[in-house]
């Protein structure tokens, strides 16, 4: 790659708009689900998964379910899309409210 197509390539990364939001991961399997907030959404099932594969996922209840059904049996939803024009305090905010309430409705583990 050019130096300049690089560079170009960067600029774009960098003036991306950055969603954030609440998303869940589902075991059809088991028909356990669990909710999290990202200030990403474009990374974090990647950076899940990543996790999961390696055994070193944070969340005791998701990473033994990941290893008893595999991969296969799960799923990631996007459930919500926050306002990108918030404030970020005021985001972060609304982000943790949002959680709890995906979490009650759809009777999932936060994470």
């Amino acid at each position: 790659m050019r130096a300049e197509d690089r560079k170009a390539a960067v600029s774009a990364y960098k003036e991306r708009e950055v969603e954030s939001g609440i998303y869940a991961v589902r075991c059809e399997a088991s028909g356990e689900v669990w909710v999290g907030s990202a200030p990403d959404l474009s990374k974090i099932q990647n950076r899940l998964w990543f996790t999961l594969r390696q055994g070193t996922n944070t969340h005791r209840s998701l990473q033994s379910t990941w290893n008893a059904r595999g991969a296969e049996a799960f799923s990631f939803e996007i459930v919500e899309r926050l306002d990108a024009e918030e404030i970020e305090y005021v985001r972060d905010r609304m982000m943790k409210e949002r959680l709890v309430q995906w979490a009650e409705q759809l009777r999932a583990v936060r994470i």
